[in-house]
């Protein structure tokens, strides 16, 4: 079944029905190579995506081409789900590794908003989803000192990967660069390198060779500002990632 991840381990589940429906609505299963851009900002889209494997992003260029990050998408979301109402998107689509994945056509979606109420309810539920994880990110930005940001967002990449079984929550691939890091955190990549060396110097994380490790998750959390209570994640996981004491600042030197 392609639609296991879809809501797995969030507040709100997925009946085996539902879950058999939503399976019936995808079209085709496709691949795409990494650094490929699915969707144009402005493009007319009569589908919605299901990532199944891999990481994709969202995200925005200005006039001079540089890029910023608005969303990382991991396996079990949705990519564009608002793309069902919206038609077109003020934001490109693309991936980040190679990935697989489920073509919703949004004829289906209607059909299931028309018949299937409580389901379609559900899918309006990822879509709230996506924009607590965006108002998290505008004030991770607006708000977290360099090192919080770059520890806030290990700490949400690390707690949606362990509730989609990808992650033991300590340890987690990342296949991105410094450079994919300082487009999400608005900083330099060379800004990036300084504070993953103080993150791994001050004892709470290591990423090296696309590989992250937690070896302070209290203590990582505390530096990031982190609490999961935006993720809308079940009791159980909840407090698995929770009761970190958390205030804000943090243990290492930057402050930019």
């Amino acid at each position: 079944m392609h639609v296991q991840r879809v809501l797995q381990a969030r507040r709100v589940h997925l009946t085996e029905v539902e879950r058999a429906i939503l399976e019936r609505s995808i079209d085709s299963v496709i691949t795409r190579g990494p650094r490929e851009t699915l969707i144009d900002q402005g493009e007319t889209v009569n589908f919605s995506v299901l990532l199944l494997e891999g990481l994709m992003s969202r995200h925005v260029d200005d006039f001079d081409g540089c890029r910023q990050m608005v969303a990382l998408q991991v396996p079990g979301d949705f990519v564009d789900l608002h793309a069902y109402p919206l038609k077109t998107l003020d934001h490109d689509v693309a991936t980040l590794t190679a990935v697989r994945l489920a073509i919703v056509p949004h004829a289906a979606l209607s059909d299931i908003q028309h018949n299937q109420p409580e389901l379609a309810r559900k899918l309006w539920f990822l879509t709230l989803l996506d924009a607590a994880m965006h108002r998290k990110w505008i004030y991770r930005l607006g708000r977290l000192k360099a090192a919080a940001r770059i520890a806030h967002f290990l700490c949400e990449t690390v707690v949606r990967l362990a509730a989609v079984g990808l992650s033991d929550g300590r340890q987690f691939h990342l296949p991105l660069t410094q450079f994919d890091l300082g487009e999400i955190c608005g900083m330099t990549s060379v800004h990036v390198n300084r504070v993953l060396r103080e993150l791994r110097e001050a004892g709470l994380c290591t990423f090296r060779n696309q590989q992250v490790e937690i070896h302070d998750w209290h203590g990582l959390a505390k530096a990031g500002a982190f609490e999961p209570g935006y993720l809308y994640l079940d009791d159980a996981t909840t407090h698995r990632f929770s009761g970190a004491h958390i205030e804000e600042g943090c243990v290492c030197k930057s402050s930019a």
